[in-house]
């Protein structure tokens, strides 16, 4: 009797781990393009820091990171439980956050002089070229604006998460998302920390005693990879913002979900690829729509805090 006990108890398991596996996949295609934000976002945050820190500032942004998980799978639960109509609000929440972000990175590149902060900006940059500024307090900076940026990502991704599993047990909901956070993490800021030593990586390969053509060649290659791979993974980055905002975006008005989808349809075997390409397009108009209310009341603000 304890034994049959014992097998069904097991087989109960191994389900609940199956249901777990499959929605992780489920919920891991859903925030791909999350994950590629905030990877390169993440990237981007820690370049400009000397050498010898860029591990402890990519490892100081992880702890705060696992910090915001731990606030963000709970309170996502519990909404899931108490309100789950509050998903779909939250989620186009993020996707206009997501969408506002990218166009301000694009405005930011190409007609920086619009944005009212622009000068802000611009005494930042003075700031880290000044080698008299307090490194210790730019770093903590940095640290703080990281995390506060994966907290926004994080508490997308959880949503999107949450999203693909409303017909699940509260049970397979928990472990589901703890696997997804604990994984997005890990993988997030392993490759950061990668990323950001590439280059360190082909300078040790190029000037290790005895290194072989091959092995020369190829630290070489990652020298000169390093600043284009950041480069290609900021592109990618804003890319991703209009692309999942801009879907969260028509996912969530089906009316506008059934007009990308027919005119979708009108590309034919493209049909997938002019959907993605379509929110890209909607999540970057919507993005400018945001950005231009967001500018105008800070130059509101600005102008009455002058008189």
């Amino acid at each position: 009797m304890a034994g049959g006990s014992l097998l069904l108890l097991l087989d109960d398991i191994s389900l609940i781990m199956d249901d777990v596996a499959t929605m992780t996949k489920v919920a891991a295609k859903k925030t791909v393009g999350v994950l590629g934000d905030d990877l390169a976002l993440n990237a981007e945050q820690v370049s400009g820091v000397k050498p010898s820190r860029e591990l402890p500032v990519v490892w100081a942004v992880a702890k705060g990171s696992f910090v915001n998980k731990l606030i963000l799978v709970p309170a996502a639960l519990l909404i899931s439980f108490f309100a789950p109509w509050l998903i779909t609000p939250l989620l186009m929440v993020g996707g206009l956050f997501l969408s506002y972000e990218g166009a301000e990175k694009v405005v930011h590149k190409f007609w920086p002089r619009l944005l009212p902060d622009d000068e802000e900006h611009q005494a930042r940059v003075a700031a880290n070229a000044d080698e008299s500024v307090d490194l210790v307090a730019m770093e903590k900076q940095k640290v703080k604006g990281a995390i506060r940026t994966d907290f926004i990502l994080s508490a997308e991704i959880v949503v999107i998460s949450l999203g693909t599993m409303t017909a699940a047990s509260l049970v397979d909901k928990s472990l589901a998302l703890s696997v997804i956070a604990i994984a997005v993490t890990i993988g997030i800021y392993g490759l950061v920390g990668f990323i950001v030593k590439i280059d360190d990586i082909g300078l040790h390969m190029m000037q290790k005693p005895g290194a072989s053509n091959t092995t020369q060649k190829i630290g070489q290659f990652l020298l000169s990879a390093a600043p284009k791979l950041m480069k290609v993974l900021t592109i990618v980055g804003t890319l991703a913002m209009f692309l999942v905002g801009g879907g969260i975006i028509v996912h969530g008005v089906n009316s506008l979900e059934h007009a990308v989808e027919d005119l979708a349809d009108l590309t034919g075997v493209f049909e997938g690829l002019s959907a993605n390409l379509l929110n890209g397009v909607i999540g970057f108009a919507i993005g400018l729509v945001v950005l231009l209310i967001v500018t105008l009341i800070k130059k509101a603000r600005s102008g009455s805090a002058a008189h």
